[in-house]
């Protein structure tokens, strides 16, 4: 069966998750499906810089009972044919503060299973377990994969955020690596998938020359049990040289 909803949870903050995400919404709506994009990240709002325009409600409204989800939903301008829509946390400190409240993580796993009747795919943004909200984006997703980053820190704090979801009864069900072409990088012996650096702006995904679109792509399908079903050019031999 299809997995419909995947939680990506930083084993640090600066994992990559984020943008992680984002790739693999791309890299979904290349082949037509449509997908959404929650920010369980309060504390960063790392999500809402790939907001075009004024972002007015967002997930920690929604959360704390003041917006509906899909006045807080804002689509991405891809050319692609499906449909990536992201859910960002764009919030000030105090209701930041009120939407890590229990009822509020409550409201938030009912807002995954919403999003999971909307769209073909749900992508949860979720920091390291430290808060409800992380706890529940967790719980409530169908599959959870931990992001690190080829960083000898990447490496060290990886059992942690393990253990943290195993205690939460959330285990993960794979790892990724990130940034695994950076000069320093450092091998993550537990990654089951590896993606290397993008253009900072990005999604880079978008791009199916891209070192990093095929790398995406094939965690995508492995994490969703899903083929996609996109082509991608073969290296030239003066490429690999």
């Amino acid at each position: 069966m299809t997995t419909s909803t995947l939680a990506l949870v930083g084993v640090a903050g600066g994992a990559g998750t984020t943008r992680t995400a984002v790739e693999m919404a791309a890299t979904l709506a290349r082949a037509d499906r449509s997908v959404a994009v929650l920010d369980a990240a309060f504390g960063t709002q790392g999500l809402a810089t790939y907001v075009s325009g004024r972002i007015s409600d967002d997930m920690t409204a929604v959360a704390v009972g003041e917006s509906a989800f899909e006045a807080a939903l804002y689509d991405a301008d891809y050319d692609v044919p499906g449909r990536v829509a992201v859910c960002p946390a764009h919030a000030p400190f105090e209701r930041i503060a009120r939407a890590k409240a229990p009822d509020a993580a409550r409201t938030l796993e009912t807002v995954v299973a919403d999003a999971a009747d909307r769209f073909d795919h749900v992508l949860v943004d979720v920091p390291p377990v430290a808060a409800n909200q992380a706890v529940a984006a967790l719980t409530a997703a169908d599959r959870r994969a931990l992001v690190a980053p080829a960083t000898q820190r990447g490496v060290d704090l990886l059992p942690r955020q393990r253990g943290r979801l195993r205690d939460i009864d959330a285990p993960a069900e794979a790892v990724l690596a990130t940034r695994t072409d950076a000069p320093d990088a450092v091998a993550v012996a537990d990654a089951d998938h590896e993606i290397p650096a993008g253009d900072p702006v990005g999604p880079t995904a978008l791009d199916p020359e891209s070192a990093l679109a095929p790398a995406v792509a094939a965690a995508v399908e492995g994490l969703f049990d899903t083929e996609l079903g996109l082509d991608f050019e073969e290296p030239r031999l003066l490429d690999r040289l």
